[in-house]
């Protein structure tokens, strides 16, 4: 009788035993209570910064947040987990980001983030400074490139409006170079040609007088070259070039070119009064005429001849000026 009441005890007491360790699994650990994270970004003057990014990280890859501000620039955190480390980074554009130290709330703490205060990005501005000798290099470079139709030397004109000036050496070099060009040297033959063809100077119209003319024609050629776009040019420190002036009215364009002869650019950028040319066009008339027989000589000649070679230096310029860029490739570059 004892063992049929004992056993239904023992039965009870298992099942009671086995209940308690199920609910006890099911009943979860209490977890430290989360906190809250507020604040308000301000830029130097203490004004609100809207449009601000808050980024809130904690220690794991995955634990990011974000936030961007209204108006009055505030923002909040909720649900931060307590006893985590904590950094907030702000951006905004304009100014520099804002980085904060950690911040580990207490369970269930409200913090309030302090001293957001964003300062103006500091531009950062790179300046390269070349000398003007090499710029003057690149840009002579390209001026002996260019060329009318692609073949005749068009190499005296400038296209930049703030050209580098040439030094001594540069202005020797660019007149060599035109000298030795060989459409330089047809050049010449073409001039004694017409020469011959109107018989001046007074030689014999045979081949031996074109050959005099020929070499009067080079005589004349060389000494304004290296006269007038070297050597003065380098003693009184003047630019030989003509720099194109390609805007404004008709009318001050043309007075640009017709003046370009008499009035030039000094190294310095100024205008002077331009003795080179002058100078060079004069040289060129007084030793052509040593080689012409005795009846093409004499002062009126010369300062004939020597008007005859301004004159073409105004006709160039206003060629220059209005026509012969369209014709030069490389200058539409």
């Amino acid at each position: 009788m004892t063992l049929r009441i004992l056993k239904p005890v023992c039965t009870l007491f298992l099942y009671i035993c086995a209940a308690t360790a199920t609910v006890a699994q099911q009943i979860p650990t209490s977890e430290p209570q989360p906190g809250t994270i507020i604040g308000t970004v301000l830029d130097s003057t203490g004004a609100a910064v809207p449009q601000a990014r808050v980024v809130l990280k904690g220690r794991n890859e995955g634990d990011v947040r974000w936030f961007v501000t209204q108006q009055t620039g505030f923002f909040r955190f909720d649900t931060v987990k307590a006893g985590i480390p904590y950094r907030i980074t702000v951006s905004a554009k304009g100014f520099a980001d804002w980085n904060s130290n950690d911040i580990t709330l207490a369970p269930g703490q409200y913090f309030m983030a302090s001293a957001i205060e964003l300062k103006v990005a500091t531009a950062q501005v790179t300046v390269t400074v070349v000398p003007s000798e090499q710029i003057a290099v690149e840009q002579l470079k390209a001026q002996k490139q260019q060329r009318i139709v692609g073949v005749i030397p068009n190499f005296y004109v400038v296209y930049e409006h703030n050209a580098a000036p040439l030094t001594p050496k540069m202005k020797f070099d660019l007149a060599f170079r035109f000298l030795v060009d060989p459409v330089t040297f047809a050049g010449f033959g073409l001039n004694a040609g017409f020469y011959q063809l109107g018989g001046y100077p007074s030689y014999d119209q045979n081949l031996k007088g074109f050959g005099q003319r020929l070499g009067a024609t080079f005589v004349g050629g060389y000494t304004n070259i290296l006269v007038g776009d070297a050597i003065l040019p380098s003693l009184l420190h003047q630019d030989p070039r003509y720099f194109y002036q390609g805007t404004g009215t008709t009318s001050s364009r043309l007075k640009h070119a017709l003046s370009s002869p008499f009035i030039g650019r000094g190294d310095n950028g100024q205008p002077q009064i331009n003795f080179s040319s002058l100078g060079g066009d004069l040289a060129s008339s007084a030793l052509a005429e040593t080689y012409h027989p005795g009846s093409n000589r004499g002062p009126g000649l010369v300062f004939g001849n020597f008007a005859i070679g301004t004159g073409e230096r105004i006709v160039s310029a206003v060629l220059q000026e209005f026509v012969l860029r369209k014709l030069t490739p490389s200058a539409k570059k």
